[in-house]
């Protein structure tokens, strides 16, 4: 079995950064990308940021650009998110998610990590 689990989440003052982390553990995977999304209640959940496995490309929603930049670990994996000049809107759970290979989206997916950010 594969599991994704997120870490890093936090409250913080607007304006600040934080750094997500994305580990998976268990059984050997390939996938085509991996990305975080986010979800406030209410609300659907958004990709906010993805990077594409085999070239390292990044992409990310309108409302983060400039502020948020994806990565990847060079083994396993990894994957993080570092959060700049976050805004109370950026509140949400973030979500880690991968697209692996013979899957038709981002099927997996991990348990979320809560993001708090007060003005």
């Amino acid at each position: 079995q594969v599991q994704l689990a997120e870490s890093g989440g936090g409250v913080v003052q607007a304006g600040d950064s934080l750094r997500l982390s994305c580990t998976a553990s268990g059984r050997p995977f390939s996938v085509h990308g991996m990305g975080w999304f986010r979800q406030v209640p209410g609300k659907e959940r958004e990709l906010v940021a993805s990077i594409r496995w085999s070239n390292g490309a990044p992409y990310y929603d309108d409302s983060v650009k400039g502020r948020f930049a994806i990565s990847r670990a060079k083994v396993g994996h990894t994957v993080y998110l570092q959060m700049s000049s976050l805004k109370p809107e950026d509140t949400a759970v973030y979500y880690c998610a991968a697209h692996r290979v013979g899957d038709s989206g981002y099927n997996l997916r991990g348990q979320g990590t809560q993001v708090t950010v007060v003005s």
